[in-house]
């Protein structure tokens, strides 16, 4: 069985909120994903595949993402 902490992994990227200045509409229109806010951070929710892409649109746009 998967570890449960490797299944997140894939399913959420957790950035802080100034990471996504003027990308978060970005990410929302081409990717299937739901964002959810808090105070201090975004989580970029969707699938394995959805998660891959946005990480790597991030990672164009010059976001670091773990």
């Amino acid at each position: 069985m998967p570890d449960p902490s490797s299944l997140r992994d894939s399913t959420q990227i957790v950035l802080p909120r100034c990471a996504l200045d003027g990308l978060r509409d970005g990410v929302c229109e081409r990717f299937t994903v739901t964002v959810v806010e808090t105070d201090d951070h975004y989580r970029i929710i969707g699938s394995p595949v959805e998660i891959k892409a946005a990480s790597d649109y991030l990672a164009r746009n010059g976001v670091a993402v773990a």
